[in-house]
């Protein structure tokens, strides 16, 4: 009997602990993996075969070690769009009060910090441009051959080419497809096999993060656009062979930056709340794969409209950025250069928080005046430039 009491009182702390407090979700911490692009950490053994540091290791589930299994050299494409992700994040971000620092990476805590913990408009862009990572890096790495189990997608090869009507008229071909496209259909879908692990689609946290995984998935894959090559007497353009070619993750970036500035706050309603209460018991519910993406979240705000596919999402504010913060991971603005004639957030006011700012002098010498010299050498001079340096106090 004291058994069963200590059974019930359990059960119920986990019903309130689920409905008060949204949790993270477990599918952040393979971001750990962007550290094995760091020597030693991901090395190849024998071609399609890595050897994968235990700490690396240890950041990924069960089901994402046996598709890195299943789809030899898929791995290294992983962690090569988790570097380009961090890379984008901090250029993106590198005016703002947050940055998007990383930690030094330790088993058993994510890339980003503590920050994830909350369900704010920084978290949402980091999952978004991660899963954006992972499905451009894939999508490319199989039209390069460093996949197995794909290759460039030729489902546009065997449409009819493309003719205006005067060439119809004449009977001339304008365009084909051909060539290798980037297999975006290969990328997206092991992006969502991969990243969205652990995301089963059952609290609002796990939606907040499966909404966002998909939005970087759509800008990778609406910005596709066409390349073509001409063939023809003389360079003329009688025929153009072309493909689909993956956007520049720099115009990804760009994209999901203008969407984490006008992202929607979403709230759970009142059935999803009941549902989280009753589903909570010692055998958890599992939404099907499929069913997961078929939700539509409220918007916090009653006027305004539902978000779209391709926009960010958050449930709360974001933290202050300006002091440090260890609880959250948040190193604060203390030091941070800033540009003192802005008015905007790379400014001395803004970015230093009304605190003021130190302004240093400083000598660089740096190469300049470069010029080429037959064959095939630059020679440069060293110039002595002064520099003026803006400090937050």
């Amino acid at each position: 009997m004291k058994c069963l009491c200590l059974l019930v009182l359990f059960l119920c702390l986990r019903c309130e602990c689920a409905v008060s407090k949204p949790r993270r979700g477990r599918g952040s911490m393979w971001w750990g993996i962007a550290k094995a692009g760091e020597p030693n950490n991901l090395s190849p053994l024998s071609p399609g075969v890595l050897y994968m540091d235990p700490a690396v290791h240890a950041t990924l589930r069960r089901k994402q070690r046996r598709l890195a299994r299943e789809n030899p050299g898929v791995l290294a494409a992983v962690a090569k769009g988790a570097n380009m992700a961090v890379t984008e994040c901090q250029h993106q971000f590198k005016y703002r009060r947050w940055n998007c620092s990383t930690r030094n990476f330790l088993r058993g805590k994510n890339l980003f910090g503590k920050i994830v913990d909350r369900g704010c408009r920084e978290t949402a862009f980091i999952y978004g441009i991660t899963s954006a990572g992972v499905t451009h890096a894939v999508s490319r790495a199989c039209a390069e051959g460093s996949i197995e189990s794909c290759t460039c997608d030729y489902s546009h090869v065997d449409r009819a080419p493309h003719r205006s009507r005067a060439a119809a008229a004449a009977n001339v071909r304008v365009w084909k497809w051909g060539g290798c496209s980037d297999n975006i259909g290969y990328g997206f879908k092991f992006s969502r096999e991969f990243v969205d692990t652990g995301e089963r689609g059952k609290t609002l946290r796990e939606k907040m993060n499966l909404h966002n995984n998909e939005a970087g998935r759509m800008h990778v894959q609406t910005e596709m656009r066409q390349e073509c090559k001409c063939h023809g007497m003389s360079g003329s353009c009688t025929v153009k062979t072309c493909w689909m070619r993956l956007p520049s993750f720099r115009s990804v970036g760009d994209s999901l930056k203008d969407r984490f500035d006008g992202a929607s706050r979403v709230m759970v309603s009142n059935t999803d709340l009941e549902t989280t209460v009753q589903r909570n018991d010692a055998a958890p519910h599992r939404v099907p794969r499929r069913d997961r993406y078929r939700f539509q979240l409220r918007p916090h705000n009653p006027d305004h409209k539902s978000p779209g596919v391709k926009d960010l999402v958050y449930l709360e504010s974001s933290p202050g950025f300006c002091e440090k913060n260890p609880r959250l991971g948040i190193p604060g603005t203390h030091g941070r250069t800033c540009n003192d004639t802005s008015i905007g957030v790379d400014g001395c006011d803004l970015m230093c928080c009304g605190r003021g700012y130190r302004t240093d002098t400083m000598f660089v010498v740096e190469r300049c005046n470069c010029t080429f010299h037959w064959c095939c050498e630059v020679k440069c001079k060293l110039c002595r430039t002064e520099k003026v340096v803006h400090t937050c106090l």
